[in-house]
């Protein structure tokens, strides 16, 4: 496993429906492996077509009681959320097989390519990952790629979930994740740093564990905009970091001319002496400094600038990262991922660049981290939303197990109120989303945030369905 050849081995993956596991059992599937896996929203029936999608590669689901788990030659592999007391992890442990996390597995994979293209950084990494495998994609480069999300530009009616592309080449690109430590696995020889901001660990434990990454890389592709990413950039040897920035003409990959539209954006990007047109088919500002950071890693991997501008220009989005779901009786409504402050910021901004009223229905995704960002959410709405926008609330994310309600939907819309915000609290989220319809008029965009929860991009069809029934 350690040289990442996988062909023959058997794996058996706990929780494999979510956003990180999939695109491992693909790649799995793809390399040879012999695939099986549970996932507790299988059995409560949630998203079935993932795992027809998942069947239909030939993977083998089972119960999330053990019952699958019957050999010591199985490998188990599980994210980091997966209690110990997990009926398949129980059996694991008594039966004695080997056991990995997801990102020890997806390190492995990694380290063992022959061109380990790493993306970190808080917010962007699915986004810019996206944009490089397009790039590398039409390039001929035939990438292996490991994203978080479902690539739009890869999906199609027979392959809906997306979320990987299993090639023959050299690289292996992946979205590497700071929130559990585990980036300090990875080897890449060319890293990617978009940003660096408070999400989930202290600053300072941030900047070390993102300061070691970029230093095991042959070129670092550093946001220059952002004071910690700037910082650690300066810290490596002349010649190993690429600069992108929205700021500094100075910047090897410099933006200018920037030129917004409702949901796409122009640019001249100022690179190597040259002046490129760009014409990006996704929206808003950080998606130029995503599109820098893939366009910088692409070179680091040895793709012309040409071929770099032609691939980025063809990258159609994510799957719920803005993504337009359609427009009926004049009203837009967009799908979201935005669930931190960080990133509904983003996408309120990128909405406000033009015209019109903002509707935005947003389920917090849980209610531990609802505790934990409760007032920077609260300070962010009310600095955000515009005079006549409307924020609607339903209750949290909640999948079972024991949960300490201390701050519900209701005290964030009471702190967005007092700020003079206009927010309400519709607990059950069909109502509040039939609310946000109902009161909906020409000339506005209804945005569906929130994560871990795949059946928001149902609701949001299902709300553009009522609009154009009227």
């Amino acid at each position: 496993m350690h040289d990442g050849n996988v062909s023959g081995q058997r794996f058996f993956l706990v929780g494999i429906g979510g956003s990180g596991m999939m695109p491992l059992a693909m790649i799995l599937m793809g390399r040879g492996a012999i695939v099986a896996g549970s996932d507790r929203g299988l059995d409560q029936g949630r998203v079935p077509a993932k795992f027809d999608g998942l069947r239909a590669l030939g993977v083998e689901l089972f119960a999330q009681d053990g019952s699958g788990v019957v050999s010591p030659d199985q490998i188990v592999v599980a994210s980091a959320a997966v209690e110990d007391t997990v009926a398949d992890i129980v059996a694991a442990t008594r039966i004695g097989c080997p056991r990995l996390s997801r990102a020890e597995l997806n390190a492995a994979l990694f380290n063992a390519a022959a061109q380990p293209i790493g993306v970190a950084g808080t917010s962007g990494k699915s986004t810019v990952t996206g944009m490089i495998a397009t790039i590398l994609h039409h390039a001929g480069r035939d990438p292996t790629v490991m994203n978080g999300a479902v690539m739009k530009d890869f999906a199609s009616p027979d392959r809906p979930f997306a979320s990987a592309l299993v090639g023959q080449g050299e690289p292996y690109v992946s979205e590497v994740d700071e929130s559990d430590g585990s980036i300090a696995l990875y080897r890449p020889r060319v890293a990617v740093l978009n940003n660096v901001s408070l999400d989930h660990k202290s600053l300072e434990e941030l900047n070390r564990l993102f300061g070691d990454f970029i230093g095991h890389a042959r070129v670092a592709v550093v946001n220059a905009d952002n004071t910690d990413a700037a910082r650690l950039a300066m810290a490596l040897p002349p010649g190993r970091a690429t600069r992108f920035s929205l700021l500094d003409e100075s910047a090897d990959l410099f933006a200018a001319d920037m030129r917004a539209e409702p949901f796409a954006i122009r640019f001249t990007l100022v690179a190597r002496g040259e002046r490129t047109p760009v014409a990006l088919r996704v929206p808003g500002l950080h998606n130029v400094a995503n599109a820098l950071a893939a366009i910088g890693a692409a070179l680091a991997a040895g793709v012309s600038l040409t071929d770099a501008v032609a691939g980025v220009e063809r990258f159609t989005g994510l799957r719920r990262r803005f993504d337009l779901v359609g427009q009926a009786s004049g009203v837009a409504i967009i799908d979201d991922f935005g669930h931190n402050p960080d990133k509904i910021a983003a996408t309120l901004d990128t909405l406000h660049a033009f015209p019109g009223r903002v509707i935005a229905l947003f389920q917090p995704h849980g209610y531990g981290p609802l505790k934990v960002m409760r007032a920077e959410l609260a300070a962010m709405f009310a600095t955000h939303l515009r005079g006549d926008d409307l924020l609607v609330l339903p209750d949290p994310v909640y999948q079972g197990g024991t949960v300490s309600r201390d701050v519900t939907s209701a005290d964030v819309v009471r702190d967005v109120a007092l700020a003079g915000g206009h927010a309400l609290h519709i607990p059950d989220r069909a109502a509040a989303a039939a609310h946000c319809v109902a009161v909906a008029q020409p000339g506005d965009r209804i945005v569906v945030m929130g994560a871990r929860d795949d059946t928001l991009s149902l609701l949001a069809a299902e709300m553009l369905e009522r609009l154009r029934m009227g």
